[in-house]
């Protein structure tokens, strides 16, 4: 039996974007604080409206040599320390209230280091009230007079609106006064605000939107969150225990030794609409700026804040202020609300304090103050991070996973970055020197932030009744009460007895009625009379009430058509402002994405300015070395041919000495030489005189022995000799070479004659003529395959500055490999002399003899083996 696989739970489809929807930057604005006294060293200056520059403390460079240096970082609008809580309001703010009564979600956070100014920008002081404040006065300015009454829109605790009838919302509010256990929402009747945020709170400055619809109502619901170490805790939730005993669980000991229960986390969900939120949040509906900030300011006490050497009120958690505001058209009559849910739109305003980053080098903490610094820098950490992947994917175009999960600020905003929505953010910078490197990363996370996009707000679809149902309802009630006023009372007329009884008493009088006698036939008939005269007055009021309601009926048909003509009429005007505004609003972005390029051109040209004196300098650094090189090489070669020069002076001058010196030897062991023979010549003539005369007879012997005459020195020396360069060796056989002879070239052999391109042809008598050749400039295998014998022609300078010509002979065998080798066995050696020899010194009473030129003209020139063999030819 097969067993039934497990079947998948469908994966729910993700919502579906459209691919041409309109994106806008992060809005980053940027704010100085001022310092806290005059003394302290300032980093931050402020350029223009848009600009500000950093540059390092003195301290710092020394430090760090120098490699701080002044940057500048652009915002959507930079203020200065002069800036009020109102001018920021006007340009930060108060275009997310316009959105928010238009149906469009906003996210405001403040993000700076810690101390500088986040608390205050987002909440205010005494006297001057921060855009919290200043944003809810706006709105109830803007919606007053169109609020639903209260229990009329009802959260479903999946952040969605109910919409109740007037009996229920009724009968809600009933009940709801009628539990003393139930916390009582704050009454909007009551003017008098608290005395300790009084002054926070300025009706004269709040400002009204043009852009509210009177045919809604509307309903205004906050809730106050803080994330605490990565927790989320409801602020506006009531403690669920006595403060005088502590809680019991079931009987038993006492949690946490006799501590009382903190309050229990949130978790976060998402909706049908894909949009996450706080599951068990509490949600407050107020009507008036003074009750919802009563309701702020109560969460506010309940909020972490700690004392720190950096800050005397350091936010220890991420507080998160949401304004909900529920719409509903009006329906037909313009009297009640529709009721229809999917009429319902509810848009929403965070308003996020992020607590400051720090570090715990600087502000000392420890224990419980360590840990909460470590979850706050991890956050904002977590932050920076899914901003980096946002950005890469926008432009780089890949698709890889934010880590929104990763932290709960993250994951609570998710849906305005991959959603739609509007997102401010006002970087805090306070400007004292010991805060720098803090705020040099604030600043490079606030210039990636402006680089990220989110989806443009869409406006949503507009309802199918006619324009101006509340006015014209109005009017109507105005106007009936002005006629029966007219005619002696107002509308309500039958709700007031003292008007019922004026209006009684305008009608006839009626006659007596009282019978006393049976017969009397007077009494009825007068009295029927009088009612029939009262029906007829009545008649006459009805048919005049008709007449005088479709007249008023007809004038306000034709009002309202004039008036959707003018609304028509308006909306096109509307429509070509909006175009205008469009283009208005791409050509500034374009105007900055140019600034910002201009900028960043101009930032490398700096840098490829920089770089290019850099190599110019190394340049001319590299030119005097090289001079300086070249001039020392110079001088190192004149060095050395003033050397060679000495050294062939030094030869030549050896060279002559040994000549004479070979000279006079030669000369001196001839005539050794002769006077041996000479005297051999003597003896062997008195040899041959005494054998002549022994033959002959001994009478002649003494006439024959004479002494003979030796030659005389000067005799010798008168005779005329040959003179060489070298002295004349001993004349005897010449040895013969074992390996080869002369004409070995000139065999029946085949030869590959390398000669290489560099040398030189010399114009010589004797030429090495090779038959049966094959001519080659670079030696190949194919020419090496086809012979047996190689010869390669190499030229050289000699020691005397001829060139001499050398055959390097060798004998062309095949390898085991299938190619050819050369192995050298003899090298011939062809030499030019000149016949002039150098000028040499005579000795002193020498005579200088001829030079036999006809005999070293004649010379054939020298060839030397490499045995050591000498052959000299003949011509």
């Amino acid at each position: 039996m097969q067993r039934p696989g497990k079947g998948k739970t469908p994966r729910r489809p993700g919502p579906k974007k459209a691919s041409n929807i309109e994106k806008d930057p992060v809005g980053v604005y940027c704010r100085i604080r001022p310092l806290g006294a005059e003394d302290e060293d300032c980093c931050v200056e402020m350029i223009s409206s848009s600009t500000i520059q950093i540059h390092a403390p003195d301290g710092l460079k020394a430090n760090r040599n120098g490699e701080y240096k002044e940057t500048q970082y652009s915002f959507k609008k930079v203020f200065g320390i002069n800036t009020t809580q109102m001018e920021l309001f006007e340009d930060v703010s108060r275009p997310l209230v316009d959105d928010l009564i238009q149906c469009k979600n906003g996210l405001l956070f403040t993000y700076g280091v810690t101390g500088s100014g986040k608390t205050f920008t987002m909440t205010g002081s005494p006297g001057e009230g921060g855009l919290l404040p200043r944003s809810l006065g706006m709105l109830f300015n803007s919606i007053g007079p169109f609020q639903a009454k209260r229990y009329v829109f009802k959260p479903d605790d999946k952040n969605g609106m109910e919409i109740q009838s007037q009996v229920d919302a009724l009968l809600e509010r009933q009940k709801r006064d009628s539990q003393p256990s139930v916390p009582k929402t704050p009454s909007s009747r009551q003017k008098v605000a608290d005395p300790e945020f009084a002054d926070m709170i300025s009706a004269e400055e709040a400002c009204k939107s043009g852009n509210v619809d009177e045919d809604c109502c509307y309903s205004v619901f906050v809730s106050y969150i803080e994330i605490y170490n990565n927790y989320i805790y409801d602020l506006l939730e009531e403690a669920p225990f006595d403060p005088i005993r502590p809680k019991w669980l079931g009987g038993g000991p006492l949690i946490r030794n006799n501590e009382f229960i903190p309050p229990q986390s949130k978790i976060l969900r998402e909706d049908q609409n894909h949009n996450m939120y706080v599951a068990g949040c509490t949600e407050v509906e107020v009507k008036s700026t003074e009750e919802a900030f009563e309701v702020f300011w109560r969460g506010q006490k309940k909020r972490r804040i700690a004392n720190t050497q950096l800050n005397r009120e350091s936010s220890r958690s991420h507080s998160v202020f949401t304004v909900k505001l529920a719409q509903a058209p009006l329906d037909a009559d313009g009297d009640h609300i529709l009721q229809d849910k999917n009429q319902v739109s509810v848009s929403q305003l965070c308003l996020v304090d992020l607590a400051g980053s720090e570090r715990t080098s600087r502000t000392k903490a420890e224990g419980s103050r360590l840990r909460e610094a470590g979850n706050i820098n991890q956050s904002l950490m977590t932050l920076r991070t899914c901003m980096e992947v946002l950005r890469e994917n926008q432009m780089c175009g890949t698709n890889k996973m934010v880590p929104y999960r990763d932290s709960k600020v993250t994951h609570l905003f998710k849906n305005y970055f991959d959603g739609e929505g509007k997102v401010r953010m006002i970087v805090c910078v306070n400007p004292k020197a010991d805060d720098y490197e803090e705020t040099m990363l604030v600043m490079r996370f606030a210039e990636m932030t402006q680089e990220v996009e989110v989806a443009r707000p869409v406006d949503r679809p507009i309802c199918g009744l006619a324009a101006g149902r509340r006015h014209r309802n109005q009017a109507f009630k105005e106007e009936l009460s002005r006629r029966l006023a007219e005619r002696g009372g107002p509308i309500n007329a039958g709700d007031d007895p003292v008007l019922v009884t004026q209006l009684t008493e305008s009608l006839p009088a009626l006659p007596p009625c009282e019978l006393v006698d049976p017969a009397d036939d007077q009494t009825l008939p007068r009295l029927i009379e009088a009612l029939e005269q009262r029906h007829r007055i009545r008649q006459m009021m009805v048919e005049q009430f008709h007449k005088t309601a479709s007249t008023l009926k007809s004038m306000f048909e034709q009002f309202d058509g004039q008036l959707n003509a003018k609304e028509t009429h308006l909306h096109d005007q509307q429509s070509k402002l909006n175009q205008k505004d469009k283009v208005i609003m791409n050509q500034r972005a374009e105007i900055e994405r140019l600034e910002k390029k201009s900028k960043t051109l101009e930032y490398k040209v700096d840098i490829l300015q920089k770089t290019t004196d850099m190599y110019e300098q190394d340049k001319r650094s590299l030119q005097q070395e090289l001079e300086t090189r070249e001039q020392r090489l110079q001088r190192e070669l004149s060095d050395k041919r003033r050397m060679e020069q000495r050294m062939q002076g030094m030869v030549t001058d050896t060279k002559l000495k040994w000549e004479k010196e070979c000279e006079r030897r030669v000369n001196a062991k001839q005539l050794e030489m002769q006077n041996k023979l000479w005297v051999k010549d003597e003896k062997l003539k008195q040899l041959k005189a005494i054998v002549t005369e022994s033959s002959t007879g001994g009478g002649c012997i003494t006439e024959h022995l004479d002494k003979p005459e030796r030659p005389s020195r000067e005799r010798d020396r008168n005779m005329p000799q040959k003179r060489s360069a070298s002295p004349s060796p001993i004349p005897t056989a010449p040895p013969v070479h074992p390996m080869h002879r002369r004409s070995q070239s000139a065999g029946g052999e085949k030869w590959v004659d390398h000669k290489p391109t560099s040398n030189l042809d010399l114009d010589t008598v004797m030429q090495p003529i090779i038959p049966n050749a094959i001519k080659v400039s670079t030696p190949n295998e194919k020419a090496l395959s086809k012979c047996h014998k190689y010869v390669l022609r190499h030229q050289e300078l000699a020691s005397d500055g001829e060139i001499e010509t050398k055959l390097i002979k060798g004998n062309v065998f095949k390898t085991r490999g299938g190619g050819q080798a050369v192995q050298f066995t003899d090298i011939e050696t062809l030499k030019q002399e000149c016949p002039t020899a150098p000028s040499r010194k005579r000795r002193s009473g020498s005579v200088e003899r001829p030079v036999q030129v006809e005999d070293i003209e004649n010379r054939a020139p020298v060839t030397s083996s490499s045995h050591g063999h000498q052959k000299r030819r003949k011509p």
